[in-house]
């Protein structure tokens, strides 16, 4: 049990010209179509055909305007804006690092960014090439988009789902999964990670192969699922008294509850996570006027009092916590003590408006060196240098309102 305080610490993707996969030398330097074996000795390391390696991350940002369907392309190494195409009654816009997935009521279109990166741990690959489409998806209201470097998961508002090959755009033969499902299905460990209810009961943790067979059932129960993440520490998945880590070790898949430590109210529930790929810290608002952190690594909760939330997200360990709250301001808080440690000039002037009406709010996208705040009504994205201050180092001026924002490259 804990005593609420300032902040009370608990202890006890899809579509590719080239199949990326996590061993460097038997899959960055395979040949491209039409290449022999003399071929595949010649090209470099970490060598993707029609792809430009880079030294640094490639980042940018996808936008969509929802009132209008206009959608952009911020290239945030040259600061230059493309143009895509306009997609009417687009709902919301996700991503896996690579791709973005525009989605609507009838279907989901998916862009690819041209920017992604390839960690293997000991040393990572920054990739870029050119913007394109990449054709679309089944989907509606209520559908989930999950990937890892082989396959992408499609599981809509009824929990059925279908897994498309990554690779070879979305012309694949999907395998339907059988049965339903109680949340989104998730890729892990060349596996796929989901949730099944019988009755009324909790939900409890199946691990599928790729073709849909159960190959394992870690002892588990996740009351009311809601949300999930990935992380170098395995699957989190969002449940009514906590969460549940989801891990592989040796091909031996473990399911470990990480209890809020009392009872918290449905309203105060972590519900939907936001982090900085490969950080194991993630965050979540806790009712109107706190935000959860999970320290996935020391398998901990944190709740720290803040304002009134609209957003929040950290880069982990080191870095601030970052909240949009509804002066408008982004504030950041030291995450352990819970002070607050910085803050800005109110930069969206009608928070309150966007977050509420059924309209999108604002987000904030990190990565390991800045975050993004998009403003839709000032036609803008904010830069924010979180370690100096929340300083805010370049503002992009747009012609599109973008309600919808996420970042690759990452």
């Amino acid at each position: 049990m804990f005593v609420r305080k300032h902040v009370t610490s608990l202890t006890p993707v899809l579509l590719s010209a080239v199949l990326l996969t996590a061993g460097c030398a038997a899959h960055d330097d395979e040949p491209g179509p039409g290449t022999g074996s003399e071929g595949a000795s010649a090209a470099p390391h970490g060598h993707v055909e029609g792809a430009t390696e880079a030294a640094e991350q490639q980042s940018r940002l996808l936008l969509g305007d929802r009132a209008t369907g206009e959608t952009r392309v911020l290239d945030l190494v040259t600061g230059k804006v493309h143009e895509t195409a306009r997609r009417a009654g687009v709902t919301g816009l996700t991503t896996d690092g690579r791709y973005g997935y525009f989605h609507g009521a009838d279907g989901i279109h998916v862009l690819d960014s041209g920017a992604w990166t390839v960690d293997h741990g000991d040393h990572v690959h920054y990739y870029r090439a050119k913007i394109q489409e990449a054709g679309e998806l089944p989907g509606g209201t209520g559908t989930s988009v999950r990937s890892d470097a082989g396959v992408t998961v499609v599981t809509d508002a009824r929990g059925r789902a279908g897994v498309h090959p990554r690779s070879g755009s979305a012309k694949g033969t999907p395998v339907r999964l059988p049965g339903s499902y109680a949340g989104a299905v998730v890729p892990y460990a060349e596996h796929l990670i989901a949730l099944t209810r019988d009755g009324g009961g909790p939900a409890r943790v199946v691990v599928l192969d790729r073709s849909g067979k159960r190959v394992a059932s870690p002892a588990s129960e996740c009351g009311d699922p809601r949300g999930d993440a990935v992380t170098r520490r395995g699957i989190v998945l969002g449940c009514a008294d906590g969460a549940l880590l989801v891990h592989e070790d040796d091909g031996v898949f473990t399911a470990e509850k990480i209890p809020y430590g009392e009872d918290v109210p449905e309203e105060e529930r972590a519900t939907g996570f936001r982090h900085r790929p490969g950080s194991t810290a993630l965050t979540a608002p806790a009712g109107k006027n706190a935000v959860w952190v999970l320290d996935v690594t020391q398998h901990a909760w944190t709740r720290v009092e803040t304002g009134h939330v609209i957003a929040a997200n950290t880069a982990g360990e080191g870095a601030p916590l970052v909240v949009l709250e509804n002066d408008g301001a982004l504030h950041g808080y030291d995450m352990s003590s819970g002070k607050e440690t910085a803050v800005t000039d109110a930069l969206l002037k009608d928070v309150p408006k966007a977050a509420t009406g059924g309209t999108t709010a604002p987000v904030i996208e990190i990565d390991r060196s800045r975050a993004y705040l998009n403003d839709p009504s000032g036609k803008r994205v904010y830069e924010i240098d979180y370690n100096d201050g929340l300083r805010v180092a370049r503002t992009f001026d747009l012609d599109v309102r973008p309600s919808l924002m996420v970042e690759t490259g990452r």
